[in-house]
């Protein structure tokens, strides 16, 4: 029996058109999902997953199931669910727990109902799930398989975990998957970002003076896209000297941010980290400075200083609220400082889903197969699982690759061969 609470059941068909939508254009993780359907490798596994509900999470999760999962789902950010692909998921025979505008109080409620139903392997996106059952479910989490994380975010406080010594169970690092950081933190970000920001503001990007806080793969992806897209000046924040450098190579310039505050139209934060926008730079923002935020928490941008600044808010359009502050100067925070791309738009496009979910079904067979082998630490994914779906991804696309002679690879191979 199917268990769930999803804000309505009567949007399931929009949410099923939805997801035939993305199957159409992920079709590394349907040629998995067709590979293992008869099969089924993941009998009598349960899997409970913490990502954002969406129609590309959808078709990760459905795969799951028809490998032979018993599938738990909910929300990893408050804001990103898709409300009829979540029912659409329950009339598929998942166990949904997800709605958007989800109180903090009911987030939790709704991860801690996945952790009471004694997981074998879980999957997260953010780190949420993974802090909750070592907190609060530690014999559960003794008892994992393992998991899996997605994001830049949660790796980082998974990593601090195991110097601990506290991780109770291995972890693969999906994020750290070539085919992953390489395409979904750059490109896919970097479009869904800008996706997010033009459908809250419908501004012209062009002309304007863009400032990017992180350059990372997200950040490099963000500033690539400003670029594109017009803007008269791309300025990149940072605190390493390496990633500075890079950003300068890359053709961009590189500032403190309280120097970037006094100039920058649109400012994005991109870097893990909290109060990265705060008390002092909000001071100093020109006149409809816009804030957006696409790391993974709402933490970036202080918003409890941008509080204590202003002296009036409202919301003036979905997803944009004014913040005034004391000489008249109006600040506009997007998506209540939350992910800009899930929560004013869908996320990254289905293609680059692709891949990053192929890479999460992968490790979740690769952690079943070797189960009890694994020692409690965070890992990357194995080479082979990453070159394959890049293979994969290439043959959909009609791309084919030069291959080695016989003479190339013994040339390779050989140390005594040179000019």
């Amino acid at each position: 029996m199917v268990e769930y609470k999803v804000k309505d059941m009567s949007l399931a068909e929009q949410g099923k058109l939805k997801i035939e939508w993305a199957e159409a254009h992920m079709p590394v993780l349907m040629m998995f999902r067709k590979m293992y359907r008869d099969k089924k490798p993941f009998k009598d596994l349960r899997v409970a997953a913490v990502l954002h509900v969406t129609k590309e999470t959808a078709v990760l999760v459905k795969a799951l199931k028809d490998a032979g999962a018993d599938v738990w789902l909910a929300a990893s950010n408050p804001l990103s669910t898709q409300d009829d692909v979540a029912a659409a998921l329950v009339d598929y025979g998942i166990n949904v727990f997800a709605w958007r505008g989800q109180s903090s109080k009911e987030y939790y409620w709704c991860i801690k109902r996945l952790a009471e139903s004694e997981p074998d392997i879980i999957l997260d996106d953010g780190g949420d799930f993974h802090a909750l059952l070592h907190k609060e479910y530690i014999e559960i989490a003794s008892r994992l398989i393992g998991g899996t994380e997605e994001t830049t975010t949660g790796v980082i406080r998974l990593k601090a975990l195991e110097k601990e010594g506290l991780l109770k169970y291995p972890v693969i690092a999906v994020n750290n998957a070539y085919t992953k950081y390489l395409f979904d933190n750059r490109y896919g970000t970097g479009q869904s970002t800008f996706d997010g920001i033009l459908r809250a503001t419908n501004i012209l990007v062009a002309g304007k003076i863009v400032v990017v806080a992180g350059y990372g793969w997200v950040g490099r992806g963000i500033a690539l896209r400003a670029r594109g897209l017009g803007a008269r000046r791309v300025i990149v924040v940072e605190v390493d000297p390496i990633k500075a450098l890079e950003a300068v190579f890359d053709g961009f310039e590189v500032m403190p941010m309280i120097e970037a505050a006094k100039i920058g139209d649109i400012f994005i934060t991109a870097t893990g980290n909290k109060k990265v926008i705060r008390k002092e730079h909000f001071l100093v923002m020109k006149d409809g400075a816009i804030l957006a935020n696409a790391g993974h928490f709402n933490v970036e941008i202080w918003i409890p200083d941008l509080e204590e600044v202003s002296i009036e808010k409202r919301r003036i359009r979905e997803n944009v609220e004014e913040y005034k502050l004391k000489d008249g100067r109006r600040l506009y925070l997007l998506a209540e400082g939350r992910l800009v791309n899930l929560v004013a738009a869908e996320g990254h496009p289905s293609e680059v889903m692709d891949m990053s979910f192929a890479n999460q079904f992968m490790a979740v067979k690769y952690l079943y197969d070797n189960r009890g082998k694994l020692p409690p630490k965070v890992m990357n994914p194995p080479y082979e699982i990453d070159s394959k779906i890049a293979e994969l991804k290439l043959k959909t696309m009609g791309i084919r690759l030069e291959v080695l002679t016989e003479e190339q690879k013994e040339y390779l191979k050989s140390w005594q061969l040179g000019t």
